[in-house]
């Protein structure tokens, strides 16, 4: 029997490390949340119905200016509108990713920040 070892978690992201491919029809998410979901990973799939096609990805603490922030980030969606689903398997919000662009969301409850000093 081998023993699992947990995944190692990383440490804060900068500015500029999170690499976005982006063109006609592919775009990226980046899924603001509270500080309290650090670490949790965050499901998402496209609101066809095709909740079996679902991706994750991790809650880091992102580094933006002096301020650090929360946030999942989704590289390389095919445009179109996905679901994002909660730890318990319920939808919590849709978003509507456009070929080209980055979208922002924000977690349910959690307030779209004040923009940064600098």
């Amino acid at each position: 029997m081998t023993a699992l070892t947990p995944e190692p978690v990383p440490g804060p992201s900068g500015s500029g490390s999170v690499v976005l491919e982006l063109g006609p029809g592919v775009g990226a998410l980046v899924l603001h949340t509270p500080r309290e979901l650090d670490g949790r990973e965050i499901e998402i799939s496209p609101a066809d119905g095709t909740a079996a096609r679902q991706t994750h990805s991790r809650v880091r603490p992102r580094r933006t200016g002096r301020r650090t922030q929360y946030a999942a980030v989704y590289p390389q969606l095919p445009a179109g509108t996905y679901a994002i689903w909660d730890d318990g398997g319920t939808q919590v919000a849709t978003v509507t990713i456009q070929g080209g662009q980055v979208t922002a969301a924000w977690w349910p409850g959690h307030p779209q920040p004040a923009p940064n000093p600098g």
